[in-house]
């Protein structure tokens, strides 16, 4: 926490700012002095937040920006050369951190005349380098265009109606769970009672149980008008989504708003919080667009905003809008940033269930928890878990990218086989160019790399007598005492992650590669993008990030005699690692030696490729 506690007007810096962006391009200063002296906040505190932030601009910008995403699935696809071979461009050229569009790689976003980036700031997706020059050239002469088709777009899946998560298949959206619950309102155990039976958990990668946190919420808020003390909570939807690989959240906010937005009504209503927020990274200016005007439409019907009768009471709910960063995907971050402060995450207790947003109880969860909450709520709890497989409950979303011949996002029952997920003919369609599976990413980097085939060393102590093996090996038909796993055979299941495999981590962006790719290049991206989204608050992530990342670059430039690595820098990196994982703040420090794990155990060819 700030020694300097907010005031009002900080919870206005981030709106502000980005409305002074929008206008000039970059923070003219004139306009953050005026700021200043109306909300009373000092103009260094205003530059402490501003530089903490990539997105905001101090200086005014140049005609032309062009920035590469660097991470995963771009890296697999070429970025590397495209900013090569764009470096010799008037325009300038930028490597940025993921921008969310992983399914049709290499991604590339233009922003040309930013005094105004909403009408000229655009994606190039999927195109190869020479059609990326001559829009870069086309913008120089100014002559942007004002849309840019997506070449192949085809190729990834986007939202079916037919998708079980939309209980309103006539296409009414009448939120007709708000209505079944508000109007008798129904005791809140009855809809925390379908949570459970539901076994509903949090989708952006801690997997904590919804039905406790609302209920913590809930008990914050009892808690605060017994003692008749500031009554104000908040439910904040999680949509920053900056994970390399992940982008199902994108398609969610994009094509079910009304979904998620009605998720947030009911978490209100159950919880007695008294406004909703849902919290949108600024690289998706079209799930921006389509909430806002969601939450309009749900003003109409009078389900939510400050005249809200269907409810009986005000509930106001908007979109606030992220200035970036992977760190601000941390819950915690979040409420910081949308505090006004720099997007760092606390030092926990307190819980951000009983002090989050201005200190008060606050619900965060994740797009996809917020919009399964409808389905839940029409059909019942049980009828979501009847919806898995293999003894696992409900379904989820699932992002795949990579070597894969169709990218996209998935709607997959719990317990589905990642075989199903990447060869299936409803799913990835199999390996690229009839290629063979090499590693997943089960998560992102922070998942770090699993090898197609899993020895014994990767699996539990004991790992033949473990429950989940032995059932998994029942289903799978194969020998309960075998000494190595196929991940194929893995489950999509968070709780079979946890037990079996090494990283214990199950994300929501899968990322594939094939044989032929060289690990040790992908495990060094993945150390860049660590070092480069760290926020630098705590020091093992801070300089820890830095150290492995100047490793992987040493590594990668051949500079590494064996010997050295055996005897020094292998122990080093192994005592690095536990440092890291066992004081980071927050789970960002705690998943970046994860990559280099992996690597060193798992793809050790690939590694001494790269030693002298």
């Amino acid at each position: 926490m700030t020694s300097n506690p907010p005031t009002a007007g900080h919870f206005q810096i981030l709106p502000e700012m980005r409305r002074i962006q929008g206008r000039h391009g970059y923070l003219n200063r004139d306009e953050l002095k005026r700021f200043a002296s109306d909300s009373g906040i000092h103009l260094y505190q205003l530059q402490e937040v501003a530089s903490f932030f990539p997105h905001f601009r101090l200086e005014p910008p140049p005609a032309v920006t062009v920035s590469v995403c660097r991470d995963m699935a771009c890296q697999l696809a070429g970025a590397g050369r495209v900013l090569e071979q764009l470096a010799s461009e008037n325009a300038k050229v930028e490597g940025v951190s993921c921008l969310g569009r992983c399914d049709r790689a290499p991604a590339v976003r233009i922003a040309a005349n930013q005094r105004n980036p909403q009408d000229h700031e655009f994606y190039c997706l999927g195109r190869d380098i020479g059609e990326i020059k001559q829009i870069v050239s086309a913008c120089m002469n100014g002559n942007a265009p004002s849309i840019v088709a997506d070449r192949d777009a085809g190729r990834s899946c986007y939202p079916s109606p037919n998708w079980t998560i939309d209980p309103y298949k006539s296409g009414s959206r009448d939120y007709a769970a708000v209505k079944k619950l508000a109007a008798p309102f129904q005791k809140t155990d009855q809809i925390l009672a379908e949570l459970d039976d539901a076994s509903l958990r949090g989708f952006g990668g801690a997997g904590m149980s919804a039905s406790q946190k609302w209920r913590d919420v809930r008990d914050a808020v009892a808690e605060a008008r017994r003692r008749r003390t500031d009554e104000r909570a908040f439910i904040v939807v999680n949509g920053d989504e900056s994970e390399p690989g992940t982008f199902k959240d994108r398609e969610l906010l994009l094509h079910f708003p009304h979904l998620v937005l009605e998720g947030v009504i009911l978490a209100g209503l159950v919880t007695g919080a008294s406004e909703g927020f849902i919290y949108i990274r600024h690289e998706y200016p079209e799930q921006i667009a389509a909430c806002e005007a969601e939450i309009r439409r749900a003003e109409g019907m009078g389900v939510c905003g400050t005249s809200a009768p269907v409810l009986g009471r005000p509930f106001p709910v908007s979109v606030f809008v992220s200035p970036g960063g992977y760190i601000c995907g941390e819950q915690s971050a979040l409420i910081e940033a949308m505090s006004g402060r720099r997007g760092e995450p606390r030092n926990l207790p307190p819980k951000l269930e009983t002090n989050g947003l201005h200190d008060r109880p606050t619900l965060v969860s994740n797009v996809e928890t917020f919009a399964w909450v409808p389905y839940v709520v029409l059909n019942g709890g049980k009828k979501y878990a009847s919806l898995g497989v293999n003894g696992r409950k409900g379904r989820r979303f699932f992002s795949i990218c990579g070597d894969v011949n169709r990218p996209g996002v998935y709607e997959v029952p719990m317990g589905l086989t990642l075989r199903a997920l990447v060869f299936g003919s409803e799913y990835g369609q199999g390996i690229a160019d009839g290629g063979k599976l090499k590693a997943i990413a089960p998560s992102g980097p922070s998942g770090g790399f699993l090898p197609a085939t899993l020895p014994a060393t990767g699996l539990p102590r004991n790992h033949t007598s473990h429950p989940e093996w032995q059932n998994l090996a029942l289903r799978r038909g194969w020998n309960p005492e075998a000494r190595e796993l196929n991940i194929l055979d893995l489950e999509l299941d968070l709780d079979l992650f946890r037990a079996l495999s090494p990283t214990q981590m199950l994300g929501g962006g899968i990322v594939v590669y094939a044989e032929g790719r060289d690990m040790a290049e992908h495990t060094v991206n993945a150390l860049e993008f660590f070092r480069n989204e760290s926020c630098g608050k705590c020091v093992p992530c801070r300089v820890g990030s830095q150290k492995l990342a100047n490793l992987g670059a040493n590594l990668m430039a051949d500079r590494i005699e064996n010997s050295t690595w055996k005897d020094e820098l292998a122990p080093l990196v192994a005592e690095l690692s536990d440092v890291m994982v066992l004081s980071s703040i927050c789970g960002l420090g705690r998943s970046v030696p994860m990559p280099l794990r992996t690597l060193i155990d798992y793809f050790g060819q690939d590694l001494a490729r790269h030693l002298r």
